[in-house]
């Protein structure tokens, strides 16, 4: 028997562990799992180079609990453990790195650079009171031994019995955590962290309900065969897929299994993704990964769904906000990388050089896969675009040089549905636009019915207008209009179609200048000059008589500060203000000024600034009932 006490200078550095290794107690069953797995491929790499003697025989790692005597058991057949190994591995090695952690990290926010330091085996006491280790080395004739600790400095090494090559982890659960014995939260443990380790964990049996064979059934002579019987049968339960997706090689994948993958990821999600894209790096760094794209959300709120970060297929966690860049997020699936470090928390990965250089792989990846897309079926990707705009947006919002390999791709569709590249709609509106202009105006629309009487109007007069519904498309004008020299976004119903394209000649006014002031006074009389401005214009005949419009700059903040859930009026007095634009050309007009009475004037002027407003849906409450009460008077009339 072999007694010790841990040369370590803390008495007792298991509490200290406890508070600073992990913040998630259930982090322990991962470490354990994967340490089994490392030592069952160290058994494989030893066998395959004829340094391991005998067959390896069922390498099937096994979770055990035992409610009664409240242990847990983790047990492998891998590599084993020697007195001389425990000793070094398990007494000097990660008891002198903890150590080391203690003095250098002493007062700091520890939990960001504790994988430095290798002490994943002792995240067991985090959950148990004493934990014992009985390990037989793969080498003959090496006797087995049993170490137990109670969470103290002092340990025991004994021989023990123990006939067959491997390592049990035997933890006795603490009074606090009782709950890492039952069978839900195992379970639940497992499908978290140990999905996809590449050696088959078992846990338990489970029970499947099979039809029983043709040739078990039994009939007796002059009897008719009666239909076979559904038996429950047992079962091993094995929780893992030793070979996940992402492992093979793209060529040999079809796209129904990746679809099938997907829903293997994500088992409550019925909607297929709308493609994918199979990540495959060995140099300057190893990576796999498949990564798809789900349809189009009208809101970005945080997906269920989120991408998976593995490291040589074990789970590490899948809160990538500050690991990959914010557009990826909107994605699903896993990525995979043995260059990851392991037992870090989220902050560290966030500022791990490594995982920067990933992250910035990944994006590249994933717009060459785009490209490559439109490149080879433009037709198929201007069917996915109106589900991919939104990402590919937020990437070129946020991401400088993803905006550059995307604006090769990105597609604008215009009210025709009609797509179009960057380049090709800039040569669609020189076309148009035949007027000589310092700058190419691009008309553009948020709402294709709300807006419709102004869009018609740019249509009648050969202009073509945008598409520019989603929601991030306030910011995104923004973005591309700062990048295209000599360009301006103007909404369709920012003001009228001949100020929006500016002309070289102007239409003239049928009214008189002091005509036009006394329109201008009737209307200004029946408003609320804090929130609309009066205006008159010469525009055609053919245009309506009073249309209501709202400057592109207020528009846009406005927009702007919705979108970012500010009240846009406590920044700016008067962001809530409109232009009324009196038509002078128009008949109506005339008959305002020349023919109408002074009473039939106010009722006219009312009802028509009523019926902008209408069609701007700022007409309601009092407002609306007195506008349907005159109609159905003007009716009768």
């Amino acid at each position: 028997m072999q007694k010790g006490t841990i040369n370590v200078q803390t008495e007792n550095i298991f509490p200290i562990i406890k508070k600073f290794l992990y913040s998630d107690h259930d982090i322990f069953l991962r470490e354990l799992v994967s340490n089994a797995v490392d030592a069952t491929q160290k058994l494989k790499a030893l066998s395959s180079i004829g340094q391991a003697e005998g067959e390896m025989g069922d390498i099937t790692i096994e979770i055990e609990a035992d409610k009664e005597n409240r242990t847990l058991t983790i047990r492998d057949k891998g590599i084993g453990m020697s007195a001389e190994e425990v000793d070094k591995y398990i007494n000097q090695i990660a008891f002198s790195s903890a150590e080391e952690f203690l003095e250098k990290f002493k007062g700091v926010d520890s939990a960001s650079i504790i994988g430095h330091f290798g002490l994943g085996f002792y995240s067991s006491f985090m959950v148990a009171s004493k934990v014992q280790i009985i390990t037989k080395s793969y080498k003959p004739d090496v006797p087995a031994v049993i170490w137990e600790c109670d969470g103290s400095t002092e340990y025991t090494i004994n021989e023990i019995d123990k006939t067959t090559r491997g390592t049990d982890i035997i933890l006795h659960i603490a009074d606090d955590a009782l709950d890492f014995l039952e069978e839900n939260k195992i379970l639940e443990l497992l499908n978290k962290y140990c999905k996809f380790l590449p050696v088959p964990i078992r846990f338990g049996n489970e029970k499947r309900w099979e039809t029983e064979e043709e040739g078990n059934v039994e009939v007796a002579e002059g009897e008719e065969k009666k239909e076979p019987k559904r038996i429950e049968v047992e079962y091993p339960r094995i929780i893992n897929n030793t070979n996940p997706l992402w492992k093979k090689s793209p060529s040999d994948i079809t796209e129904e299994e990746y679809k099938s993958f997907y829903h293997e990821l994500y088992p409550h999600t019925f909607e297929e993704p709308l493609f994918s894209i199979h990540l495959n790096v060995d140099y300057p760094f190893n990576l796999t990964g498949i990564l798809y794209f789900p349809k189009a959300r009208t809101t970005m709120e945080v997906q269920k769904e989120k991408i998976h970060l593995y490291c040589n297929q074990v789970f590490i966690t899948d809160q990538l906000e500050g690991i990959v860049p914010d557009f990826l997020m909107l994605l699903h699936g896993v990525i995979d990388s043995p260059d990851i470090p392991l037992n870090v928390s989220r902050s560290y990965l966030q500022s791990d050089a490594s995982v920067k250089k990933i992250s910035t792989h990944i994006s590249k990846k994933v717009a060459d896969k785009l490209e490559e897309m439109f490149k080879q079926n433009r037709e198929d990707f201007e069917k996915k675009w109106d589900d991919i705009k939104i990402f590919i947006q937020y990437g070129m919002i946020t991401d400088e040089k993803f905006y550059e390999r995307a604006s090769k791709f990105f597609l604008f569709k215009n009210i025709e549905g009609k797509y179009f590249t960057f380049e090709e709609y800039k040569n669609h509106i020189e076309t148009l636009q035949k007027d000589k202009h310092e700058s190419l105006i691009y008309l553009y629309s948020t709402n294709e019915k709300a807006q419709f009487t102004y869009i018609q109007s740019a249509k009648d007069k050969g202009y073509d207008v945008l598409i520019m519904d989603g929601m991030l498309d306030a910011h995104f004008i923004n973005t591309i209009e700062s990048k295209f020299e000599k360009s301006r976004f103007n909404r369709v119903d920012a003001d009228v179609i001949d100020k929006l394209i500016e002309k070289e000649e102007l239409m003239p006014s049928k009214l008189t200048d002091e005509e036009q002031k006394g329109l201008k006074e009737l209307f200004e009389s029946q408003v609320q000059k804090e929130k609309f401005s009066v205006i008159t214009e010469s525009l055609s005949e053919t245009d309506l008589p009073v249309m209501i419009t709202r400057s592109e700059f207020m528009r846009r903040w406005s927009d702007m500060q919705a979108l970012n859930g500010g009240n846009s009026k406590s920044f700016m007095p008067g962001l809530d203000s409109y232009n009324i634009v009196l038509n002078s050309n128009h008949p109506i007009m005339d008959k305002v000024i020349h023919e109408a009475e002074e009473e039939q004037k106010i009722v006219i002027v009312k009802q028509l600034l009523d019926l902008a407003l209408l069609s701007q849906n700022i007409l309601e409450g009092e407002a609306l009932d007195n506008f349907i009460k005159r109609s159905v008077s003007l009716i009768g009339k």
